[in-house]
């Protein structure tokens, strides 16, 4: 890395816990808890800051009001399996003005991918193994 890109990185991450404890009441604000990997990634404070501070950056983009944020981070925990991560999410897009109705649908979605993933990846090795059944034209 250059010398002064070096120093800029330098004078950035000597402001790492300052900058933790702003990270961490803005996303307690946001989504209404501090995530459990807080507690010990903070043990880390510069690689807590630069990492948090890009995951806050990208879970509210310019281009997304904050409830489609939400609601995007809702499907994206249930498809990962993240129990803990979808919890605070869905608590988080209900405070960001989503109705029961909509979380539901997110979820149903997120459902109907990951079973047509599933099926798509699954069917196609059925048919390499067992071929196509005759007469269904398909």
């Amino acid at each position: 890395m250059k010398p002064e890109n070096e120093q800029i990185v330098k004078s950035f991450l000597a402001h790492a816990d300052d900058l933790s404890d702003d990270i961490t009441d803005d996303v307690e604000e946001m989504l209404g808890v501090v995530p459990f990997i807080f507690s010990i990634l903070r043990d880390r404070p510069e690689s807590f800051a630069l990492s948090t501070l890009a995951d806050y950056r990208f879970s509210r983009p310019a281009s997304l009001d904050a409830k489609t944020a939400e609601l995007i981070a809702v499907a994206a925990a249930a498809s990962a399996g993240a129990d803990s991560c979808l919890k605070v999410h869905i608590g988080a897009a209900l405070k960001e003005g989503a109705s029961r109705d909509e979380v539901l649908d997110v979820l149903l979605i997120a459902a109907m991918i990951g079973k047509t993933r599933v099926l798509a990846s699954s069917l196609r090795q059925f048919r390499e193994v067992c071929g196509k059944e005759q007469g269904t034209g398909r």
